[in-house]
């Protein structure tokens, strides 16, 4: 017999333990270690929500996450930001390029930071004419919501690279 593919409305995610995300498919079958992960965040941010289970493999794909049950929605967005983790740049301070590696001091939302970015290109992703994200060689992402909030001297560090 084949397996159908559950609906959002009978996938109910919380945690047990407080750390440890659960799923449970309409009362059938449950998964005691889950990880959300995006499919395509940077081409359909928001979209295709895939939950894996605790070897990494798919027990489902959603597509529109967000219709999930509010406290299911609620319990993936928590582990999502834990996953995701972005700093927002408020200001650049200092920006440097040596031997393909861009070296960055930024201030951002959780305080100062510095960081490398390699290959600009694979690792600069435009979401929109003035909406960026910076992903270092660590992982960590770094996002500007809008150059243009950026103070002068910011800016044209950021032209200076780019």
């Amino acid at each position: 017999m084949e397996r159908q593919t559950p609906k959002t409305a009978d996938l109910k995610l919380f945690y047990a333990p407080a750390d440890r995300l659960r799923l449970t498919v309409d009362e059938e079958r449950s998964y005691i270690t889950v990880k959300p992960v995006w499919a395509a965040p940077l081409s359909h941010p928001g979209r295709y929500l895939c939950l894996l289970d605790g070897k990494g493999e798919e027990i489902v794909m959603l597509e529109n996450p967000h219709d999930l049950p509010p406290d299911s929605w609620q319990a993936v967005q928590t582990e999502l930001r834990r996953r995701y983790l972005t700093a927002f740049v408020k200001r650049i301070l200092n920006v440097r390029v040596e031997y393909g590696a861009t070296y960055w001091l930024v201030h951002t939302d959780r305080g100062e930071r510095e960081f490398v970015t390699q290959s600009l290109q694979e690792n600069v992703h435009w979401f929109s004419p003035t909406h960026l994200q910076l992903i270092d060689v660590d992982g960590n992402r770094f996002e500007i919501p809008d150059i243009r909030a950026l103070d002068l001297r910011s800016q044209m560090l950021l032209e200076s690279v780019l």
